[in-house]
């Protein structure tokens, strides 16, 4: 719950900032002098770029988390078999351990959406959140029922 409040919070400053710099590029704008209108333009992108990753960003947040739910209503979300440090990190030998049984999990099912998305929870605990996202994007296509991008 404390990552969903975080999560909103931050999305909710964005968009004040979003509101705010567009505003300005708006009236920078309206000046109407060419470099006004030059700057106006380019500070205008800054939201609109910012409003387009937000967006996805919360696309792919609920997609994944309604996966979690569906996962957890069948009984097959991961269970947190990782050994941690004294001071609560997980343990990086356990967590690579985890990880090769994931994969070889979705070596032996490539098509199965779960495996996927118990194979992005194993790249994450390792700290690979770049391979843990498009492991995920590759979940969330499979159970849409779309053909995955080539990895």
């Amino acid at each position: 719950m404390r990552a969903k409040i975080s999560y909103l919070v931050t999305a909710a400053v964005l968009v004040v900032f979003f509101v705010l710099v567009g505003g300005r590029a708006v009236a920078l704008i309206g000046v109407g002098t060419p470099i006004a209108v030059a700057i106006g333009l380019a500070a205008l992108t800054l939201p609109l770029i910012g409003v387009w990753f937000l967006w996805q960003n919360t696309r792919f947040v609920t997609r994944a988390n309604r996966l979690a739910v569906e996962l957890e209503a069948e009984g097959g979300l991961p269970v947190d078999e990782l050994e941690r440090t004294a001071g609560g990190r997980i343990d990086r030998d356990s967590a690579d351990a985890v990880f090769a049984r994931r994969r070889a999990e979705t070596e032996d099912a490539p098509d199965d959406w779960r495996c996927w998305f118990r194979l992005a929870v194993a790249y994450q605990d390792a700290r690979d959140t770049p391979r843990a996202r498009k492991a995920m994007q590759r979940a969330i296509a499979l159970h849409d029922g779309r053909r995955p991008a080539a990895s």
